[in-house]
């Protein structure tokens, strides 16, 4: 199978994967916390994040990749030299130091991860609004749970919250047209059947 091409700057993705083989990414409720921590060091500099869902066995993530000039003033504005790093290489560094940590604590070898990691660029307005419900719902989708707004390591409360957040709260809150209308989206039957149809069982 031939390599996606690099993430574009300045692009919406969906990005997500899954453990190879089907193994489970996540064992215990420090792993979600310690990938999440991960995705602050290596995501942030390079990439604005909008909606995530972690579950056992696979992730999703909706982000927008800076451009360089944001990434720029960023890493000035930070007094770091985060200025020339590549979003797809953040995204191997991402994986490799997880991977090596949960495999070091739970004895095991061999790839964590399935390569290469998905990634779906996302085009219009109504893509996105779609797939923020998508993400939000999966564990239920996948028989996680019977309501997805209880899944713990989802950002769904988070953004439905006032409480303090790294994600872009305010753009998904006003691509709903505001917090009443964001929760609605997630409950409406309409939007469970517009779903997008992104599968991850192999």
């Amino acid at each position: 199978m031939s390599s996606p091409p690099p993430l574009r700057r300045g692009a919406y993705y969906h990005v997500f994967n899954r453990g190879n083989n089907g193994e489970d990414l996540f064992v215990e409720n420090r792993n979600y916390s310690f990938f999440l921590e991960r995705c602050a060091r290596y995501i942030e500099p390079v990439a604005f994040t909008y909606a995530y869902c972690l579950m056992k066995n696979h992730f999703h993530l909706l982000i927008r990749t800076k451009t360089e000039e944001v990434q720029r003033e960023d890493a000035t504005a930070l007094g770091t030299s985060n200025t020339s790093l590549e979003p797809s290489r953040q995204f191997g560094r991402l994986f490799n130091s997880y991977a090596k940590a949960f495999s070091r604590r739970y004895g095991r070898t061999g790839s964590l991860f399935e390569h290469p990691f998905q990634r779906l660029e996302v085009k219009t307005e109504s893509h996105l609004q779609w797939l923020v419900a998508y993400v939000h719902r999966n564990p239920e989708q996948h028989g996680f749970v019977d309501d997805f707004r209880v899944w713990p390591c989802s950002s769904h409360n988070e953004l439905a919250s006032d409480r303090p957040t790294r994600l872009q709260r305010d753009a998904v809150i006003e691509w709903l047209g505001g917090v009443e209308e964001f929760l609605d989206f997630h409950a409406s039957p309409i939007g469970r059947r517009r779903m997008p149809s992104i599968k991850l069982e192999g």
